[in-house]
């Protein structure tokens, strides 16, 4: 045999052994070794998503903790509307006295259909200068308020203090309006303590209650 043939025998084995090593390497497209596999430890079901860019799932709480008291107004309006300027002209002359203000506010409910209830403002105002009256106001604004999941022993609390809080804003507007345009500067009432005001209620009720209760035979 010559040098040349077993030159070209010895360059066969070597090219048949890299092809044997190449096999036997792992790629990129191959899958895991079987061995591989059992090293991983099996995926809990309920474990959270680890996967980069997705949210850990997060279980919907139930309805009754995800609802709780709640108060909107489904719609407000001017229901009745008075304004009266009985000197005018000669009222709206300047005067260096200012005028004597009296404000009166009332709160009223009542119930309308399921979570359902009509609040109204009822509130009256009149400017007098000395015995002179300058002018006189009275004004209804009501609203439509939904109240859900309020119990039922404090549902006239809400309807009485809580939603009056809500509309009075709006009503203070509407008179401040109204005796602008009658002449007079912008009457801008001041914030009212609703809660004290339903105590006040709450206490006159209960004195027109005792007082109309027959005495008690000795």
């Amino acid at each position: 045999m010559s040098d040349k043939d077993t030159k070209e025998k010895g360059k066969k084995k070597k090219t048949a052994a890299k092809d044997d090593i190449a096999a036997a390497e792992p790629t990129l497209d191959a899958p895991d070794a079987p061995a591989n596999k059992a090293e991983t430890p099996a995926k809990d079901a309920d474990s959270p998503d680890e996967a980069v860019g997705v949210a850990p799932a997060t279980p919907a709480p139930p309805a009754a903790t995800a609802s709780g008291p709640q108060i909107g107004i489904q719609s407000q309006y001017v229901k009745d509307l008075s304004f009266e300027n009985p000197g005018a002209p000669g009222s709206l002359v300047g005067s260096t006295e200012p005028p004597d203000i009296q404000v009166n506010v009332e709160v009223q409910a009542r119930a309308l259909q399921a979570e359902s209830y009509e609040v109204s403002l009822h509130i009256t105002a009149s400017g007098k200068n000395g015995q002179t009256t300058l002018f006189m106001l009275d004004l209804t604004y009501g609203a439509v308020c939904k109240v859900v999941g309020v119990p039922k022993d404090s549902l006239r609390p809400v309807l009485l203090v809580e939603c009056p809080r809500l509309l009075f804003p709006f009503a203070r507007r509407v008179l401040s309006d109204a005796t602008r345009d009658g002449g007079f500067p912008p009457l801008m009432l001041n914030p009212i303590d609703f809660l004290s005001l339903y105590r006040q209620q709450q206490q006159q009720q209960s004195k027109a209650a005792t007082s109309d209760k027959p005495a008690a035979d000795a």
